[in-house]
């Protein structure tokens, strides 16, 4: 029998004057909620929660940590707030704004700016069920990582890593931003100290160091996740998970595939990223954004990242459809 999952704050709670509405998110490491401050705009706040370490009984404030796991329990509560407080000197329109950041009931909130809007990985998810050819085309895809570079540039020039980029944290607000979310740095500083803290990676996105103890990390790492997200907006799919592609690695042939459909630039870039070798992989955010920079297939608009991406995607999938209208059979179905 698998352990509960502690109970998330009850609609209505006060925590450090903002007023809890509802539970927005859960994972592994935190609760994030919708609520209000005191003027009444919504904000987000993330709960410092891990499962693995602590449990709350439902109507609880405070988390209950067992002795044994206390120690590593601060530790990774001392990174998250460490984290809260260098994000919050951090304003980029790619990044997510951090406006609070406090202590209460033996724990960390962290008070975040509410997005509205969708996840990359919500267009990726919808497009793949659509079978549509490609998800996006490849002007979009490297105007959104443009995009999303210039605000990761500026995460790694506050000697911060984001450590868990993957299309579920790159937000595609209703404002027509890219913005970079949910970062994991208490995370790892968990998964690497404790040994019995499952390392908790979504598989493709995590680089080949992160399964190892105490590899070196740095802004290559993060630039691996930052190719597997271009490749999942390629293939409509996440590359193999780092262990698997170690043993075999079917990376190459899979791109080899969407030559002729995307430029040999982007999927060599790519490549690069994915490298398996640390340091064979661009080793700073700006390197890449020279080669991704380049005037390779772009088509200049005035349309923000944002609206690019609606946009193709609202096309593609009209098109998906008209296509599977003029289809017989079984085939011809589309959601």
């Amino acid at each position: 029998m698998s352990k509960p999952k502690p109970a998330a704050l009850s609609p209505d709670t006060v925590i450090g004057g903002y007023r809890i509405i509802r539970k927005l998110a859960a994972g592994g490491f935190g609760i994030v909620y919708l609520a209000l401050d005191s003027e009444g705009q919504r904000v987000a706040i993330k709960e410092y929660l891990p499962a693995s370490l602590a449990s709350r009984a439902p109507l609880a404030l405070a988390p209950q940590v067992p002795p044994e796991k206390l120690a590593l329990y601060r530790l990774g509560l001392k990174s998250f707030f460490e984290e809260g407080r260098s994000l919050a000197q951090i304003a980029h329109p790619s990044v997510v704004s951090v406006m609070n950041f406090f202590r209460e009931n033996d724990t960390v909130y962290m008070v975040m700016g509410y997005l509205e809007g969708a996840a990359l990985q919500d267009f990726i998810v919808t497009a793949r069920e659509q079978k549509l050819p490609r998800v996006f085309r490849e002007s979009t895809i490297r105007s959104l990582f443009e995009e999303v570079l210039r605000g990761l540039r500026i995460v790694h020039q506050h000697k911060m890593l984001h450590l868990d980029i993957k299309p579920a944290n790159i937000f595609i607000t209703d404002d027509n931003k890219a913005v970079l979310i949910d970062f994991g740095a208490a995370r790892e500083v968990l998964s690497q100290q404790g040994h019995f803290v499952r390392p908790m990676y979504t598989p493709g996105f995590a680089a080949p160091e992160m399964y190892r103890r105490a590899a070196a990390l740095g802004p290559w790492t993060d630039l691996y996740a930052i190719g597997a997200c271009i490749y999942a907006c390629m293939q409509g799919y996440p590359p193999d998970e780092a262990p698997r592609r170690i043993e075999k690695d079917r990376a190459d042939n899979a791109l080899a595939r969407l030559r002729g459909v995307y430029s040999d630039n982007l999927i060599e870039v790519v490549a690069w990223c994915m490298s398996l070798d640390p340091a064979a992989r661009p080793q700073s955010v700006f390197a890449l954004q020279t080669v991704l920079g380049r005037d390779i297939e772009r088509r200049y608009t005035r349309l923000s990242v944002a609206e690019m991406v609606r946009l193709q995607f609202e096309g593609m999938v009209a098109e998906g459809r008209s296509q599977g209208a003029r289809g017989t059979g079984a085939g011809s179905k589309t959601r």
